[in-house]
């Protein structure tokens, strides 16, 4: 039986420089995808690994063909400048990632305009500005979808009180999914996000500005899961016929877990510990994996150390 695969397809991921947006380029590469690695970053950062010319040698590496995009997802015409050039080179697109992301985890007093304005910019402007550009194109594939790493929208007080303007931000993201999924239902483009039930072992955990300090970011990451579960997680969305699997809010491992994935220490980066729960997870959320051990429930997950 032949396995799901992305070989031949067109993916523009943005903030795909590192962390979850290359881990999902590096899972499509792995099938022969062709991948847009649209990220801001063009020159090595002192802290921060990767760029847009790294990652795409990464990709070619792995078996796809990458186009490397240096964009600033809060320009609108760049934007459309780099989806065009994406379907230039590959003949169209037929994914789209919105993976860029910026976070200040602040409450409102130490929240100033200029950092509430970039959340929004980032993340939900631009996933409605990048989804819209590639739209034109995603009406042509055979399988169209558009995917947003975004939690699942919880009107929960505890989620807003201590970060209002990042909540708006990625739930400003969530939402543009679900009214995209509606909008393009008949014409069968997919549009869902997807959210790691645990906190992922990338930068934004290590050095997140307002998040946490390094000192407290390395202790994190043992407690955290690699990428490489989102990008699977992503997989299985992408390979699924996308009028089949629409407006949903999804978790990385509840996904997997229908998929038969039974196994899940393989994506903890120290399975010797119990692994921290992320942001913004429903009390109603699909019950966990057998064998997964969590710490840090509900709005305390932020505080659990």
């Amino acid at each position: 039986m032949t396995s799901p695969s992305l070989k031949g397809k067109t993916l523009f991921i943005t903030g795909a420089s590192r962390g979850i947006g290359l881990a999902v380029a590096l899972r499509a590469a792995r099938d022969g995808a062709n991948i847009a690695i649209a990220a801001k970053t063009g020159e090595p950062h002192s802290r921060l690994p990767g760029t847009v010319y790294s990652a795409a040698e990464a990709v070619e590496q792995a078996g796809g063909q990458a186009l490397p995009i240096l964009l600033d997802v809060r320009d609108d015409a760049a934007i459309q400048r780099a989806v065009e050039a994406t379907a230039a080179r590959f003949g169209g697109i037929d994914i789209c990632v919105n993976n860029a992301s910026a976070i200040k985890v602040t409450g409102t007093l130490d929240t100033p305009a200029k950092s509430f304005d970039l959340m929004q910019q980032v993340n939900a402007r631009a996933t409605f500005f990048t989804s819209r550009a590639c739209l034109p194109y995603l009406l042509k594939s055979e399988n169209p979808h558009i995917l947003a790493i975004a939690p699942p929208p919880v009107m929960d007080p505890t989620w807003f009180g201590p970060h209002i303007a990042y909540s708006l931000a990625k739930f400003g993201m969530s939402l543009t999914m679900m009214g995209l999924a509606e909008e393009f239902r008949e014409a069968g483009i997919a549009a869902n996000t997807l959210w790691p039930r645990t906190i992922v072992g990338t930068a934004a955990i290590e050095f997140g500005d307002g998040f946490i300090g390094n000192a407290e970011g390395a202790k994190r990451l043992r407690h955290a899961r690699k990428p490489e579960i989102m990008a699977d997680a992503a997989h299985a969305i992408f390979t699924t016929p996308s009028r089949e699997l629409t407006g949903k809010f999804l978790l990385d491992d509840a996904i997997l877990a229908e998929r038969g994935v039974t196994d899940f220490s393989i994506y903890q980066i120290d399975p010797a510990v119990p692994l921290q729960i992320d942001m913004f997870i429903p009390a109603d959320a699909p019950p966990l994996p057998a064998g997964v051990t969590l710490i840090g429930r509900g709005a305390s997950a932020l505080d659990a150390f």
